[in-house]
């Protein structure tokens, strides 16, 4: 998606056949590309493969390693065809390994690098963070990044090369700014017990009068002050002297609670609009779509063939166009289309399609 969202042009190798339940199609995920469907398990198929390898910049695959290679899709017969090829592979655990073949999901791999342990309140059980750790902000950002450097060395290299992107190695990456806290001596190694981590009272989500919530991140002592401020805290409060106090950390958590529960959480937001304290409302998916700064950047944009809108292609540039992502495709869709512009004839598309070896 991201690729796809700058202008890439992407072409998905379905798998022939029924579509597969357990994993249907994400109208926003999976939008921006076209798909061919094709029998990887005939030689036709493979061979089809090859024939998009040999004018692509880059192939992408996420098996489990080895199965590409059983195949006959793997680096080594990519490289024949086309030695400039980027060969992107995204696993969970790796290539190479005692677990490399081990499955898994965003919350295995993510619960063995320390993050999964790292989110949470203290004394409670970890909280998964939905798949945005592993696999989204790790795994797929880390092999878009790979990819986009690949291609700029293949550029003064005049060849091509394998990505080995994964869930595991991008997670720890991630972790780096935690591990480097811990290096500093300002991290420690509880969880609920740190300044971002909910053991820090003013960088934490306080419940409102309705029910509702306000997001709190008071790290900057002067925003510390300001929010003190329109909380209706006295001026000569000695808790306005906890910022830098952990001992009086549980005072303050219990008087910010109180204060923020006097009021309803849009109370406290039109109270501080107009103030810099980093306190903000809690949105939920469908007031997102809505807030006033999503709107003016027209974040969100409708997602064809459904009610609910989609996230806008980001980053945005000062010359270059970003794109309007078309929808996502069905599988075979474009399979005419594909292997017409891979020069085959009508005729052997069609014989290809009467031997089911594509759809």
């Amino acid at each position: 998606m991201l690729l796809a969202d700058m202008g890439a042009s992407v072409v998905r190798v379905d798998r022939l056949g029924p579509a597969d339940a357990d994993h249907p199609v994400n109208p926003v995920v999976e939008r921006g590309r076209r798909s061919v469907a094709v029998d990887l398990k005939s030689p036709e198929g493979v061979q089809v493969v090859l024939d998009l390898a040999r004018g692509a910049d880059v192939l992408l695959e996420s098996y489990r390693p080895g199965v590409a290679e059983r195949l006959g899709i793997g680096p080594a017969p990519c490289h024949a065809v086309n030695d400039r090829l980027v060969y992107a592979r995204l696993s969970g655990f790796g290539q190479d390994g005692p677990w490399a073949t081990v499955a898994g999901h965003d919350i295995n791999y993510i619960g063995l690098t320390g993050a999964l342990w790292s989110i949470g309140r203290a004394g409670e059980r970890p909280v998964p963070p939905v798949n945005l750790v592993g696999d989204l902000g790790g795994g797929a950002a880390s092999m878009a990044f790979g990819i986009v450097c690949a291609l700029l060395e293949a550029r003064s290299s005049g060849r091509g090369q394998v990505v080995d992107a994964n869930v595991l190695d991008a997670t720890t990456t991630i972790m780096g700014f935690v591990q480097g806290l811990r290096a500093q001596g300002v991290w420690s190694g509880g969880r609920g017990e740190n300044l971002l981590d909910t053991g820090c009272p003013y960088y934490d989500v306080y419940v409102c009068a309705d029910g509702r919530w306000v997001a709190m991140g008071t790290v900057e002592e002067r925003f510390f002050h300001v929010a003190l401020d329109v909380l209706g805290v006295a001026a000569d409060d000695p808790l306005r002297g906890a910022h830098k106090d952990p001992a009086r950390w549980a005072a303050l958590r219990t008087t910010l609670t109180d204060a923020f529960a006097t009021r309803p959480r849009d109370d406290w937001a039109a109270a501080f609009r107009d103030h810099d304290a980093c306190v903000t409302p809690v949105l939920d998916l469908d007031e997102a779509t809505r807030h006033e700064q999503g709107v003016a950047r027209g974040a969100y944009q409708p997602m064809p063939g459904y009610d609910l809108p989609q996230p806008a292609v980001s980053p945005r540039f000062s010359r270059s166009h970003t794109p309007v992502p078309p929808a996502p495709p069905r599988v075979g869709e474009h399979t005419d289309a594909v292997l017409a512009e891979l020069g085959y004839a009508p005729e052997r598309v069609w014989s290809l399609r009467v031997a089911c070896v594509v759809g």
